[in-house]
């Protein structure tokens, strides 16, 4: 998937070893940079770039690579998404403790929370982080 930046980077004169893009791979299947384009930028930068007179050079070889991309709204990647619910609902079954399954069933069954996510999703207008309402990260 990020074969092309790797090479981006290679032809504009960025010296990245095979070893470090593989560490910033690692870094992206540890979460490291979900959702967010700023983190995923700090990450590749860091992971990617061992010597500061390289830095105009991978600025240019990562605007080439990922050029649109902040056009792309939040709602578009919601509906891309789109997760089989088959899937959510084992997941579910799996991690859920007794309690908390017993929850959804008083809030109307797993039915009734998936309406209220998609309600959610379709009200939320950008990244939220905290909290008790929107979908993001660090909130309950």
């Amino acid at each position: 998937m990020f074969l092309p930046f790797f090479e981006n980077l290679r032809k504009g004169g960025v010296p990245v070893s095979l070893r470090e893009f593989l560490s910033f791979l690692d870094g992206l299947a540890a979460g490291i940079a979900t959702y967010d384009v700023d983190a995923f930028y700090y990450l590749a930068r860091a992971a990617l770039v061992k010597d500061e007179r390289h830095l105009d050079k991978f600025d240019r070889a990562f605007a080439a690579s990922f050029e649109g991309l902040e056009a792309i709204s939040f709602d578009d990647v919601v509906e891309a998404m789109d997760l089989p619910e088959e899937w959510l609902r084992k997941l579910a079954e799996k991690t859920l403790s007794e309690e908390e399954k017993a929850e959804i069933q008083s809030l109307g069954g797993f039915d009734k929370l998936m309406e209220t996510l998609k309600q959610r999703l379709e009200e939320q207008k950008g990244r939220h982080q905290g909290g008790s309402k929107w979908v993001g990260t660090a909130g309950t």
